[in-house]
């Protein structure tokens, strides 16, 4: 370690005059400790998704369903197509309004409750799978 001086200003802050080159090694080694803090963050942040993902299986969405969503825009619609279904189709299944689904999809409205959990049997998936706070 090279010598290190302390000096005191006029208003009383003290400061520290240290070597160049220690002024280095000391800030390549706060460098080093964040690239590990953000790394074990990230760590952490994928293992929390890891373990949701075995935990929470009704909420997993099978790859190419969750392709299709993200090339409709409407997890709704993405489902009724994954399934082969017509808007006319589904409605009729459900009994309501094809309009009504039209709204639902295109998140103009939010459908009942119980119209969801009718939506999710007609379409054999989770109610989880149209719950919009999963989306």
């Amino acid at each position: 370690m090279t010598y290190i001086q302390h000096i005191k200003t006029p208003a009383g802050e003290e400061l520290v005059l240290l070597s160049k080159d220690e002024f280095e090694h000391l800030t390549a080694l706060a460098r080093r400790t964040a690239e590990s803090d953000e790394d074990a963050a990230d760590i952490a942040v994928y293992d929390e998704a890891k373990a949701a993902l075995t935990t929470n299986t009704d909420t997993v969405l099978p790859a190419d369903l969750s392709a299709l969503i993200l090339s409709t825009h409407s997890r709704l619609a993405a489902i009724r197509k994954w399934r082969g279904m017509s808007q006319v189709d589904l409605a009729t299944a459900v009994d309501i309004k094809q309009g009504y689904l039209s709204d639902i999809e295109t998140g103009r409205r939010d459908g009942a409750p119980d119209t969801i959990v009718r939506l999710a049997a007609a379409l054999g998936v989770p109610v989880a799978w149209l719950d919009r706070s999963n989306v």
